[in-house]
């Protein structure tokens, strides 16, 4: 196929909406590409990265698990990802292949839309794998922030880096945002006990066919919420821009999709 030809490396990625919002992000732009899933490895990410120095690819966005790893191959660093230490939009450029983290960037536009206007409690993070390094990277130094994982050891490895403050997994931050960086919900699983109860709003990542009970919950409660379609929505959006130079409103693409 002629044009744009942009991929999206990582494992689990059959599930992904990404090809779905890139083909009408084509289609408003006017440009012609395809957009790929490749389930793939650290080796598989390497040889793609090869590929996009050689022209087979124009773009490459990268997924759990392979963040950390791409901010490693990356020649250059954005601000953001380079803080982060977690790459998930890999471009080609003149002096090699740059990484940034459209991750950071969605982030910081989410927090600051005005539905969240008035939380003015900590930032609550669940999880601590490449998106939440993209979190703490782009908040840390401005709200005061709360990180919880299954897996402590990595929690407060990832504290130390950005200042955060680990609370134990299974404790809720009254008047928090919490921000949802775990699969938990994709099938259908809920967080743990009061987190959301007590949450004054909610960025979940985890989406599915159908909506995650963290969101379901949020809702009833009348918290502003922002859910996992949305995010990728706009995170895409951010990646087309680097890989194309042309920005697409979320509005207008936000309306074509729900047409789909």
């Amino acid at each position: 196929m002629a044009g744009y030809q942009f991929a999206l490396l990582g494992d689990p990625v059959e599930h992904s909406r990404s090809p779905e919002i890139h083909r009408v992000l084509f289609e408003l732009s006017g440009l012609e590409g395809d957009y790929q899933t490749v389930r793939a490895d650290r080796a598989a990410l390497s040889e793609a990265v090869s590929d996009l120095r050689s022209g087979v690819w124009d773009g490459l966005n990268v997924t759990m698990p392979l963040k950390r790893e791409a901010a490693g191959i990356a020649d250059i660093l954005a601000p953001q990802a380079e803080r982060s230490g977690s790459v998930n939009t890999l471009v080609r450029a003149l002096f090699g292949v740059e990484g940034h983290s459209t991750d950071g960037t969605t982030f910081l536009e989410l927090v600051a839309d005005e539905r969240f206007d008035g939380i003015d409690g900590p930032v609550f993070v669940l999880g601590a794998g490449g998106s939440c390094a993209a979190v703490l990277a782009a908040l840390a130094q401005d709200r005061r922030v709360h990180l919880a994982a299954r897996n402590r050891a990595q929690a407060e490895e990832m504290a130390r880096r950005f200042g955060a403050e680990v609370v134990y997994w299974g404790a809720t931050v009254a008047d928090s945002l919490v921000i949802n960086t775990t699969p938990i919900g994709m099938g259908g699983e809920m967080l743990p006990d009061g987190v959301i109860e007590v949450a004054a709003g909610l960025i979940d990542l985890p989406y599915g066919t159908e909506t995650t009970p963290a969101i379901e919950t949020a809702q009833r409660l009348g918290r502003p919420v922002a859910d996992g379609h949305e995010f990728l929505t706009r995170q895409a959006m951010a990646s087309f821009a680097l890989w194309t130079g042309t920005e697409v409103g979320f509005d207008r693409l936000w309306a074509a999709l729900r047409k789909v």
